[in-house]
């Protein structure tokens, strides 16, 4: 096949304004599955991953093609929240162009607006739809001026303002250039073969292949597969390849070209400083090579340029390389990322309950799943501290992932407070800020603008929807942003709606902490009891029920006061031959709160930890010794 018969799509656009089941559409009726096949009665086909199910979001990006009038179209599914951005940066480099879908009622978004800068600013043509406009609510000419103003803002030149837009309802597989939609997606597939260039390439093939490696997995028959696009040259099964080091930077240019990991070719765990910026030379040999179709891969024995494909055999292979042919091979520029703004601290578990519930838990065995957890994930920063080790990432969700992941994984790891990321800037320390958008129904405005005001964001613009709920527009530290969404769900009885996106540092003033009243503690290790947790209730909201371990220190709910009480939960009741009717009433306990990983974290403060095990989450004090926490708390307070 010629490269101008193939066409690299990326589809970007906010969570949840429908990128995947679009892709769904296209893979359906590109014929891509025999009409008996399972997919063709499944939707979110290439959400694989157990979190992306349930949580109902993209985490990472995914590859596939489909075949359509003579192109093969390889398609790049990429996340839409915010947190998971390092997979957008990582992948839009194997793309031409782009389809930004955008909900026809919501409009742009704010992560709308961080993909799309990402991809005018790799010079990628933008081709838009407006989906989901068979809404009550939609309301498709105010979107089509607010994408407008959204390219004025962010395009790098004039051309980039010329730009399609299509109408689609993705969930139904229809799409059309009005809104007046045909019976299928005939109309963005003619998009993208007329409206997406070719791939770009350099034509100078006779200085050698390269290929920058976006992308990994790996199976247990072949090992790892380093996957990217070709932007020069050809390359064959059996041929002998380098493999280049200048990895990608974390945003900071003043540096030069980073590489980040050591000349050996490894991820040094905890290695913050800067290697020589030259590149580091490997040599292998290409094993077998794959292309994209559907839902799997095609084994072909040459790979031209312009084209995406899965290599094996290069075992070394890590996301930013460059895999090169010839005899002077020549490194493609590295992967620029945005650096992280959160970080938490996770270790191995040292509660009395360690080691009951996981299969990995020793500090080692957890440095080895971080180390290959680099490998791919490569938004994070992780170096040591202490037992364990300090994990900087895009996010909450960014890092909750990662820590659920691991649990499911067998992992027992306990999981400290969520903290900022500052910087030092020409002597001054600076905090990341959030673009923050909420929209909730007018009831709840005093609510959001009340947990606003405690947090100290700056309110930019407030307006009233065509549905009539508001949308307000914040600046707001990252600090201030732990534990908002929590906070609101409450507040709004589940119905906000809130996403962010870094945009940029300020000097850090500290006007935002966090306050939360005491916490129930355990003084006694044991199991609990409905005699005792119905005392208990009259003092907090619980978080556990009867007939579980508890251990001294360990938080079992949320006290009414400001200050921790210590409280025995283990206590059962005294057997007498005394008979009343009062003591021989049935106890009456009222359920009790079961935390998410994602509200355990906001829960924590800095003198408290997670359990983290396969089978539970437990909140618990770092000094689980009510006498040497309360001297401790004595001497820090002076």
């Amino acid at each position: 096949m010629h490269k101008e018969n193939i066409r690299n799509v990326a589809i970007i656009a906010h969570v949840d304004h429908g990128k995947t089941t679009l892709v769904d559409g296209l893979l359906k009726q590109s014929h891509t599955f025999r009409d008996n096949q399972a997919e063709m009665s499944q939707t979110l086909i290439m959400d694989s991953g157990d979190q992306e199910h349930e949580r109902g979001i993209t985490i990472t990006a995914k590859q596939t093609a489909v075949f359509y009038d003579g192109y093969k179209i390889n398609i790049i599914d990429t996340p839409g929240h915010a947190d998971f951005s390092g997979e957008v940066e990582r992948t839009l480099n194997m793309a031409d162009g782009v389809l930004l879908i955008v909900d026809a009622q919501e409009g742009p978004m704010p992560q709308t607006k961080f993909v799309l800068e990402k991809a005018l600013s790799l010079k990628l043509k933008p081709v838009v739809v407006i989906n989901k406009i068979d809404k009550p609510a939609a309301r498709i000419e105010e979107v089509k001026s607010e994408i407008e103003s959204l390219f004025l803002e962010l395009a790098t030149d004039e051309s980039q303002l010329n730009y399609p837009i299509y109408y689609a309802i993705a969930r139904e597989g229809r799409a059309g250039k009005t809104t007046d939609l045909d019976d299928d997606l005939h109309v963005i597939f003619d998009a993208i073969i007329n409206d997406i260039p070719a791939p770009r390439i350099d034509e100078d093939a006779e200085k050698g292949a390269q290929l920058l490696v976006a992308a990994l997995a790996a199976d247990n028959y072949l090992g790892k597969y380093a996957i990217g696009k070709i932007f020069r040259g050809k390359l064959k099964k059996g041929e002998k390849v380098s493999v280049l080091r200048c990895n990608f930077g974390m945003g900071d240019t003043s540096r030069g070209t980073p590489c980040a990991r050591s000349a050996e070719g490894t991820s040094t765990l905890g290695d913050d400083s800067w290697q020589d910026p030259s590149p580091k030379l490997q040599h292998f040999k290409i094993e077998k090579i794959f292309t994209y179709r559907g839902l799997g891969k095609e084994e072909t024995d040459e790979a031209i340029a312009g084209d995406i494909v899965a290599l094996t055999g290069i075992q070394d292979a890590q996301i930013g390389d460059t895999i090169a042919t010839g005899e002077a091979p020549e490194a493609l520029p590295g992967l620029e990322l945005e650096p992280p703004t959160l970080s938490i601290y996770i270790g191995p578990n040292t509660s009395p309950l360690k080691g009951k519930e996981g299969e990995f838990t020793t500090s080692r065995q957890i440095a080895e799943r971080l180390e290959k957890e680099l490998e791919t994930n490569i938004a994070l920063k992780i170096k040591p501290d202490g037992l364990g080790y300090k994990v900087s990432g895009r996010g909450e969700l960014h890092l909750s992932v990662l820590i659920e992941t691991m649990r499911r994984e067998g992992y027992e790891l306990e999981v400290g407070r969520p903290e900022v990321v500052y910087k030092e800037e020409n002597g001054q320390k600076l905090e990341p800020v959030e673009d923050l958008t909420i929209e909730v129904d007018s009831e709840f405005v005093g609510a959001v603008s009340q947990e606003m005001g405690i947090r100290k964001a700056e309110l930019k613009s407030q307006e009233i929807t065509s549905t009539g709920s508001t949308r307000f527009t914040y600046e707001i530290t990252t600090a201030a942003l732990i534990g908002l969404r929590n906070n609101l769900l409450t507040a709004t009885r589940g119905t906000v709606i809130m996403s962010s996106i870094p945009m940029g540092y300020k000097p850090a003033d500290s006007k935002y902490k966090p306050e939360r009243n005491g916490a129930l503690i355990s003084f006694e290790n044991g199991v609990s009891t409905a005699y005792a947790l119905d005392a208990a209730q009259a003092r907090g909201v619980l978080y556990i029920p009867p007939q579980v371990p508890v251990y001294q220190g360990m938080i079992v709910g949320l006290s009414n006061k400001k200050e921790d009480i210590d409280i025995n939960i283990c206590r059962e009741k005294q057997l007498t031959n005394m008979r009343t009717h009062a003591s021989d009433g049935a106890i009456q306990l009222t359920p009790y709160t079961k935390l998410s990983l994602e509200q355990c974290l906001d829960f924590l403060l800095d003198d408290e930890l997670l359990e983290v095990t396969p089978q539970s989450l437990r909140l618990r004090k770092r000094q689980l010794d009510p006498i040497k926490r309360k001297r401790e708390n004595r001497v820090y307070a002076d």
